[in-house]
């Protein structure tokens, strides 16, 4: 049947909602906008839904639920290390991103620390603390018992809490520290630099092949200092700017005028203890449109 305005009305209502719950399972911008579409083909073929908002975050979940399986296997082929795609958030693209635990549960570094989680546990995490499903309703979402649920997210906590992050510095502060870091790395700031940077501190880079990056992880802040620094010599080709990217304060760089990267960094105090660069173009497609 086809897809009255009201349906209609009722599905875009959705649309954002469903895009988040898709993002925060999936990782991957362009995946979750392909599942939302295959949900939009259900939903015009559905004769009737008690709650449209119920049918299609149960449909959504389980379509990302299919991907995630196939994903993790391409995931480990991958070349180099894998971040999720990077997604502008300063215009609430992604709801929500009310309380501190959803805008962590969207970073970069969440994001990553999710794909330790079986599909499952990472379905029942999402949807209980980003978008507060209670343990009866996700039950329901995946068609499982409340016992099986409450025993995936027990151990969903215990995974991520055992390298969570807490955003202990405040948005304001955070902003003020991206804009030094900003200020330190365009211009060659040695001794500002090795303030900022934790000794500990990590670098990862994806460009999946098709850009360059670094394929391996640069651990500790004399590996990282002369990767920040090799970035002078194209000082008068890159352009940085600041934004808001998965909720934290970010860089986005543009080589020769064009979109070639994103840099999310890691805050803890005053000091950075990770910095996470995107330069896979295919990754930073949804995100070039966004700037459009």
């Amino acid at each position: 049947m086809g897809v009255t305005p009201e349906r209609l009305e009722r599905f875009e209502a959705n649309r954002r909602r469903l895009f988040g719950v898709a993002y925060r399972l999936l990782g991957e911008a362009s995946e979750a906008e392909d599942v939302v579409q295959d949900a939009y083909l259900r939903w015009e073929r559905c004769d009737s839904a008690v709650s449209p908002e119920a049918w299609l975050t149960k449909v959504v979940t389980n379509l990302c639920l299919d991907r995630l399986t196939s994903a993790r296997v391409q995931r480990v082929r991958y070349v180099g290390p894998w971040l999720p795609e990077p997604v502008l958030t300063g215009g609430g693209a992604l709801d929500p991103l009310e309380t501190v635990e959803q805008r962590e549960l969207l970073s970069l570094g969440m994001l990553v620390l999710l794909e330790r989680l079986t599909p499952p546990e990472r379905a029942v995490f999402v949807l209980r603390e980003a978008f507060g499903h209670s343990h009866r309703e996700v039950a329901e979402i995946l068609e499982v018992t409340e016992p099986h649920v409450r025993q995936l997210y027990r151990r969903a906590q215990q995974h991520v809490a055992a390298a969570r992050k807490r955003f202990t510095v405040p948005p304001g502060q955070r902003r003020e520290l991206l804009e030094r870091f900003l200020e330190a790395t365009m211009g060659g700031d040695v001794p500002a630099l090795e303030r900022m940077l934790a000794e500990d501190v990590v670098a990862w880079a994806d460009g999946g092949g098709k850009a360059p990056a670094m394929r391996r992880p640069l651990v500790g802040r004399e590996e990282v200092l002369r990767y920040l620094l090799a970035l002078t010599g194209y000082a008068q080709r890159i352009r940085l700017t600041p934004d808001v990217v998965n909720g934290e304060p970010a860089l986005v760089a543009y080589l020769d005028g064009q979109l070639s990267g994103v840099t999310v960094p890691e805050f803890d105090g005053d000091r950075i203890v990770a910095l996470r660069t995107v330069t896979n173009p295919d990754k930073l497609a949804f995100l070039v449109k966004q700037k459009m």
